[in-house]
């Protein structure tokens, strides 16, 4: 199960490694504010994104194990 976790853990990196090489790195609704000495960034649309895409996947993935 850890092993299974690990690998899931870096195919989710290697994706969003990719993905901002592409250019998929700020999304509508991502927060982020600049100040003189700080920055604050906060991904609010990818977050959500993401959360959609997984609840459908694990959705599917649960259906077809029921059948």
């Amino acid at each position: 199960m850890l092993v299974t976790a690990g690998v899931m853990l870096i195919a989710a990196g290697l994706i969003f490694y990719l993905l901002s090489k592409f250019g998929f790195t700020r999304m509508p609704g991502d927060i982020s504010a600049e100040g003189k000495n700080w920055k604050f960034y906060f991904p609010l649309g990818t977050c959500i994104l993401i959360s959609v895409v997984l609840t459908l996947l694990l959705w599917l993935i649960n259906y077809f194990l029921r059948k």
